[in-house]
């Protein structure tokens, strides 16, 4: 059962994660077809902080850039993004959500650096696996362009997440 207090803090954490989210989406390099952005940061920093919650502020984020609001990838949003290549990697989000948020349910430091690479693998998956399917590429093509040149970046992001959750969480 959740008290009134833990449940002001989960919907206060969650309007500050979807905005953190959105304005993660602006900070982008445009690599194509995949934008290289600061989403993934914060996605794992709201599995961090909100732990298994954080799928409740990454869940609405996807819903309102699919019902139109522009908090996706430099403004955009709707189905279309979803539907397009970059679909996938957002979609992804939600689960990379709850891998870190539960990993982060538990004190050790293993298995916290562990969930926060399982859920860059997550969002991995989704990306490629819908990017393979939307763009009429093989798996390694995907992964090729969907992958590659954003791993030593996600590295970073998944190492900042780690560093500053020592300090928040």
């Amino acid at each position: 059962m959740v008290s009134m207090k833990h449940r002001a803090q989960i919907l206060a954490y969650s309007g500050t994660f979807i905005a953190l989210i959105a304005a993660g989406s602006w900070i982008s390099i445009p690599l194509p077809p995949v934008p290289l952005t600061l989403q993934t940061l914060f996605v794992l920093l709201a599995g961090v902080v909100m732990q298994r919650y954080a799928v409740i502020p990454v869940g609405l984020y996807v819903l309102l850039g699919a019902a139109n609001l522009p908090v996706f990838h430099n403004g955009t949003a709707g189905l279309g993004v979803l539907l397009g290549p970059t679909g996938g990697f957002l979609l992804g989000f939600i689960p990379a959500a709850l891998i870190a948020g539960l990993a982060y349910e538990r004190q050790s430091a293993k298995i916290r650096v562990l969930g926060l690479i399982a859920a860059t693998g997550a969002i991995y998956l989704f990306g490629v696996v819908w990017l393979a399917y939307s763009a009429s590429l093989s798996l390694l093509q995907a992964a090729l362009l969907g992958v590659a040149p954003f791993v030593v970046g996600d590295a970073v992001k998944a190492a900042a997440a780690y560093a500053i959750g020592k300090r928040v969480a």
